[in-house]
């Protein structure tokens, strides 16, 4: 049975005109209208158990709607949804003994208590023996490297520290599928990277299913395999995060250094001339018009190689240019 379920799922907003004027300001209390906004329009896909799947789309495509409906915040306006086995609006109570969630603008710690405070009424919500609660607080500090942090006041906490406390609070009661709602925002290199490595481990430990939205296409990398891109509460993409680039871009990234200076008006026919330093250059070409071996002949003509790269383009560009094409 598939841990997610969704078929032609709808939701339906409805916010009230506003006028400009007092007059028009009178008439929307007396006689207001009304515009409806669609923010999830049909939606359709599966998730199996354990999975890891990046569900991602720009601001307004209907990703944190979707998710709160499959968590039984929203109702939705039509169509059905399967949360392992549950149907999350009508089951909301039996679905949060097999869910976690972290929204990473929403806290769920307490503020100004430490983290353990909060670990610890988590287990008596959840119903946990004291003595288990003690071994899975003792199992997640270590996983998230939190046992340091859990006494000291949430408040007192960097933004890196209280996401890896956050998420460890969302796994506290054993789920068998995690929501990440924008998990990583904010956070530099180092704190976006241990987030990564203890979700991969709990996934890999106990087959955690995990649904990630995220702007962070490091995050997709690292720990998806495929994903689901919506825009406009519709999906336009769906396949394996390694056949991204591949479909959508076909353009490749050269970085090259020479042994002597290059001319700073460098241009090689058939590739975009980037940047121009004393010994190096990166250029940028299309794999539809100019083959790598052609490519390779033409640096070489320019002078002596000292080293060559050649890469593709960042995830960010290839996810940039699916959104525009969907708009």
């Amino acid at each position: 049975m598939p841990a997610i379920k969704v078929t032609d799922l709808k939701k339906v907003f409805k916010s009230k005109r506003k006028e400009a004027g007092m007059l028009g300001s009178l008439r929307s209390l007396t006689h207001p209208e009304y515009k409806t906004i669609e923010a999830v329009c049909g939606l359709s896909f599966e998730m199996e158990a354990g999975e890891l799947l990046g569900f991602i789309g720009p601001n307004g495509a209907g990703k944190s709607t979707t998710i709160k409906i499959l968590t039984g915040i929203l109702f939705p306006t039509g169509g059905d949804a399967s949360v392992l086995g549950y149907t999350p609006w009508r089951d909301r109570h039996k679905l949060a003994y097999q869910i976690g969630t972290v929204f990473g603008q929403r806290p769920q710690l307490w503020y100004h208590l430490p983290a353990i405070d909060t670990f610890t009424l988590f287990g008596k919500i959840y119903e946990l023996d004291e003595l288990v609660l003690k071994r899975r607080i003792g199992f997640l500090a270590e996983t998230f490297e939190i046992g340091d942090l859990l006494e000291i006041p949430v408040r007192k906490l960097s933004l890196g520290q209280r996401m890896r406390c956050e998420t460890a609070a969302s796994l506290l009661h054993s789920p068998k599928l995690l929501l990440l709602d924008e998990p990583s925002i904010g956070l530099d290199v180092v704190a976006k990277q241990r987030i990564r490595d203890a979700i991969r481990e709990m996934s890999k430990l106990e087959n955690v299913g995990v649904l990630l939205t995220s702007h962070d296409a490091g995050d997709l990398e690292a720990l998806c395999r495929r994903v689901i891109i919506i825009n406009h509460g519709q999906i336009v993409y769906h396949d394996k995060v390694s056949n991204l680039k591949r479909k959508y871009l076909t353009s490749k990234l050269v970085e090259v250094r020479y042994a002597a200076e290059v001319n700073q008006d460098f241009q090689i026919y058939g590739m975009e001339t980037l940047k121009v330093g004393r010994y190096g250059v990166k250029l940028r070409f299309d794999t539809k018009n100019t083959s790598v071996d052609l490519v390779m002949s033409r640096l070489s003509e320019k002078g002596s190689l000292v080293d060559i790269t050649i890469s593709d383009p960042p995830l960010e560009e290839v996810i940039a240019r699916i959104y525009e094409e969907a708009a």
